[in-house]
């Protein structure tokens, strides 16, 4: 039979937990856990929106995290005589730690173009925290008691696990649906900290001060109180440090700043230029876009199609350019995040000359992955393609051999497809990684490209259903063009020999090879 562990310091003669009192410490386990997965998800949100992280380093975050847990566990075994001050000081710090992480990773990377550092300090300390909790209150549960056998004992780690994970089952879904939605990462982790000092609070008052003197018991509420005076004051002045911080991010003013569902958006101004950041990543510039759009859409209007697909380009300049081609008569608009169209529909109305809102563009807010999985719509005479580059995961299935087989079966034969592919100068390989993989899906292939000030080098994809690669060609009806001329166009189509086409394996949903090429090309 176990022994008990010796009773805390302070009241020596404190008695074991009184059975009533069991729910509430357990209840206590469940909301230190939900905080303790906020906090890890809070990580590996800002490591996704500030530093694009992908399987590596979401694996090594994740990894990182589970060793500190055993670290801490280790680490927490001399307090266990003393558990009840131990484990308010675990929760106040937990609570100030998880709480600052958010505003501390976004101030850093701000500051010095990076936040790894931060990123790995933080996960260590609030994942060495969290794994010091259980034994803590394994310890509060089993005091002074004498009647626990090897029953005893598992019913006694049954309950704690059930209120562990019931607890974190709650915490995974209340921050991605919840709290980073209602409340932004800064609020979001900040309220997560105010929430865990509230439970180490009624912890401390209710049921530990029968283990702590009172002079032990007012110090712990006062820090448990002088912390949440912190993370409060931080709720209070959280726009100012997120604007601030945000700021320093852009060379221009910002004039929108949102957090949709799924990505940061922001667009700065500075005199007549407009310019569409995503997750930090420039989109376009008002200045140049015109050369960017005009290429994208001129040559998938080389047979005068009547309906048009577009993919993404959800700030409507495609759809606008598709407009002012007299035969077309239909475009389905695809994007994912219905806060881009808003901000289309507003901030960029002007530019976009109100394209979304006109009678001829159906706007739908769909995954275009699942959205042409879904049932087959009516083919399209031509599809473009205006995803932003895919230098993570979720972007690289948009530009996966499934993801253009699924775009090749809308088309209708002889259809004209374009995909914005990424600079043939600064990420090459994934530049023809994309050329390839278009050409695996069983499309013929003309790759091009232009200059475009704003992004340098930039190249796209000319594909179709033919078997034959399309001509880089300017319909006899095309609008008047700023830029793009058949002389031009038909330049597009010739690569110096510093940057001559290769030949690459396809990426595919199983290898998405894209995303390496990508961030290699970035970090070259």
């Amino acid at each position: 039979m176990p022994t008990a562990p010796a009773a805390p310091a302070g009241e020596s003669g404190a008695g074991p937990l009184p059975v009533r009192a069991r729910p509430l410490l357990l209840a206590a386990v469940a909301v230190c856990a939900a905080c303790g997965l906020v906090y890890e998800l809070v990580l590996l949100t800002l490591s996704a929106s500030l530093a694009g992280g992908g399987i590596t380093q979401t694996s090594l975050i994740v990894a990182g995290f589970v060793a500190a847990l055993g670290a801490g566990a280790l680490l927490v075994k001399p307090f266990l005589g003393n558990a009840a001050a131990a484990f308010v000081a675990v929760e106040t710090l937990l609570g100030v730690l998880g709480g600052l992480s958010a505003v501390t990773l976004y101030v850093a990377f701000s500051f010095y173009a990076t936040s790894g550092p931060v990123l790995v300090l933080g996960t260590a300390l609030l994942g060495m925290l969290v794994g010091a909790e259980l034994p803590l209150l394994v310890t509060l549960l089993q005091t002074g008691r004498t009647d626990m056998d090897a029953q005893g004992s598992g019913r006694l780690l049954a309950d704690l696990n059930a209120a562990d994970y019931a607890g974190a089952l709650v915490g995974g879904l209340v921050w991605p649906f919840v709290l980073l939605p209602a409340a932004g990462m800064i609020r979001g982790a900040a309220l997560t900290g105010l929430v865990n000092l509230a439970a180490a609070s009624v912890v401390a008052a209710l049921l530990l001060r029968r283990w702590l003197t009172r002079r032990a018991l007012a110090t712990a509420l006062v820090a448990l109180l002088s912390a949440a005076t912190l993370l409060g004051t931080l709720l209070l002045r959280a726009r100012d440090i997120e604007t601030d911080a945000r700021q320093r991010l852009y060379a221009d003013p910002i004039i929108v700043a949102t957090r949709s569902a799924y990505q940061e958006i922001v667009v700065t101004r500075r005199g007549g230029d407009l310019r569409l950041y995503l997750d930090g990543d420039l989109q376009f510039s008002s200045a140049d876009e015109h050369r960017y759009t005009e290429s994208l859409v001129a040559p998938a209007l080389a047979r005068d199609p009547a309906r048009v697909l577009v993919l993404g380009g959800g700030d409507g300049l495609a759809a606008r350019e598709l407009l002012r081609h007299p035969t077309v008569r239909q475009v389905v608009q695809v994007e994912l995040d219905p806060q881009v169209i808003t901000v289309a529909r507003t901030t960029f109305a002007r530019l976009n000359r109100g394209a979304l809102d006109d009678p001829r563009v159906q706007v739908v807010v769909a995954d275009a992955f699942r959205w042409l999985r879904g049932p087959p719509p009516e083919p399209f005479d031509a599809v473009v393609v205006d995803m932003p580059d895919p230098d993570t995961p979720a972007l690289g299935r948009l530009y996966s051999q499934e993801f253009y087989g699924l775009v090749r079966a809308v088309l209708a034969p002889g259809g004209l497809l374009t995909v914005q592919a990424g600079s043939p100068y600064a990420t090459p390989n994934g530049y023809w990684r994309t050329v390839s993989t278009v050409g695996a899906a069983g499309l013929a292939t003309t790759p091009y490209h232009v200059d475009v000030p704003s992004f340098g080098d930039w190249g796209f994809v000319l594909a179709t259903t033919d078997r034959t690669p399309p001509p880089l060609v300017l319909s006899a009806r095309a609008a008047p063009a700023r830029f793009l001329s058949p002389a031009m166009l038909t330049a597009a189509g010739v690569f110096p020999p510093d940057r001559a086409p290769r030949t690459l394996a396809p990426s595919t949903l199983d290898r998405p090879r894209i995303v390496d090429d990508l961030r290699s090309g970035y970090q070259r």
